[in-house]
């Protein structure tokens, strides 16, 4: 679905303008103290409307959030609702994330979510999803050692090509989940998507895989 474009987007854009990192690549290697902290640093490949980056912002307040999403008219949505809560440990930046290695040192993420990124459902357009290897190898480089990717979907088939992707580059693999919402699963903070599915009664798949840091030979 196309975002319709925000009324006044670049002065709403403006007046979140001390949250917004307009030159993320500056920033590499620094960004705890953009903070002012040494907290671990989170990143949210995919932030949209900011209902999750909100919430636990919320939950967590000694964790550094960065959160990134390419459409200005959504990211916008998403900065004025953390301004509106009053939270000072959360960032955004509109990188793509193929990118992310420009923006961030090595280890120098604890944690990345991707949730419900777009499943691209032909074969052809796999190189496309956010958990191929393409993607999983940039990563490798900015996660700290024992920094995880949470990944949480409605698409199955996107799920199960995620669980042979993170197996094939030597992630381990916890807490998987089929149906997240009945699970014993703890402290969920939930996507605007995510809120959606659920009311349709759709299970949410979730996964929280781990780099082993074994030599990549493939």
């Amino acid at each position: 679905m196309r975002m319709r474009k925000k009324k006044n987007c670049a002065a709403r854009m403006e007046r979140c303008a001390d949250i917004f990192i307009d030159e993320p690549t500056t920033l590499k290697g620094k960004w705890n103290a953009r903070f002012g902290n040494d907290n671990p640093v989170h990143a949210e490949i995919g932030c949209g409307k900011g209902n999750f980056v909100t919430g636990m912002a919320q939950m967590y307040p000694d964790v550094n959030f960065i959160a990134i999403e390419k459409v200005r008219d959504v990211i916008v949505m998403a900065m004025e609702k953390v301004k509106a809560a009053g939270l000072t440990n959360v960032l955004f930046t509109d990188m793509d994330a193929e990118n992310i290695e420009n923006v961030f040192a090595e280890n120098e993420i604890s944690r990345i979510y991707l949730n419900f990124s777009d499943p691209w459902k032909k074969n052809k357009q796999a190189k496309r999803r956010l958990t191929h290897k393409r993607f999983l190898d940039h990563y490798k480089t900015v996660l700290a050692d024992g920094g995880y990717i949470w990944f949480k979907t409605d698409n199955k088939a996107l799920f199960e090509f995620s669980l042979n992707s993170f197996a094939a580059e030597n992630f381990k693999m916890e807490n998987i989940t089929l149906d997240l919402h009945n699970s014993k699963f703890d402290g969920n903070v939930m996507t605007e998507y995510e809120q959606r599915f659920s009311d349709e009664g759709m299970p949410i798949y979730r996964v929280e895989a781990v780099y082993l840091g074994w030599k990549d030979t493939r």
